[in-house]
């Protein structure tokens, strides 16, 4: 008898809600198995990884199958939290794909040498955005839970 296959945990830190809202719906359309949760700057990120989310009353956080990480946010920004992220030793191997506005050359480097494991710049139109998840899912969500 084959266990069941928990859903996916899909961490998406964006402090933007009209990009959240979309992020969301995309996953509906995509990934319907998918359990998203939000966070709105890098500290609550950060407390989110290491166990302090108010959602979790007390209980530990797993480690997500995928993190979506904005750069530019509130009192930690997206630069710091990759650094972070990815100096802990439980949290390095999360799958992090930088989702910014930001197309500049300086910001992907700096992401692509600090370990991000891939950058998006955040799609107009929400059939790209459509297209983005679906990749993602296939990349990231599918492989994890073959």
């Amino acid at each position: 008898m084959d266990k069941p296959v928990k859903p996916a945990l899909v961490v998406v830190a964006d402090d933007d809600p009209d990009d959240c809202l979309m992020i969301r719906e995309a996953f509906e359309d995509q990934c319907a198995d998918c359990t998203l949760c939000f966070v709105h700057d890098g500290e609550e990120l950060m407390d989110f990884l290491h166990g302090q989310h108010p959602d979790r009353e007390g209980q530990t956080c797993p480690v997500p199958d995928l993190l979506l990480l904005d750069l530019n946010m509130p009192l930690k920004d997206g630069r710091q939290s990759l650094q972070e992220i990815k100096s802990d030793p439980r949290l390095q191997v999360l799958p992090t794909v930088i989702m910014t506005t930001s197309s500049d050359q300086d910001d992907r480097d700096f992401c692509q040498q600090r370990g991000a494991n891939d950058y998006i710049v955040k799609p107009r139109k929400y059939s790209d955005l459509l297209d983005v998840v679906e990749s993602l899912t296939k990349q990231w969500i599918n492989k994890e839970h073959d």
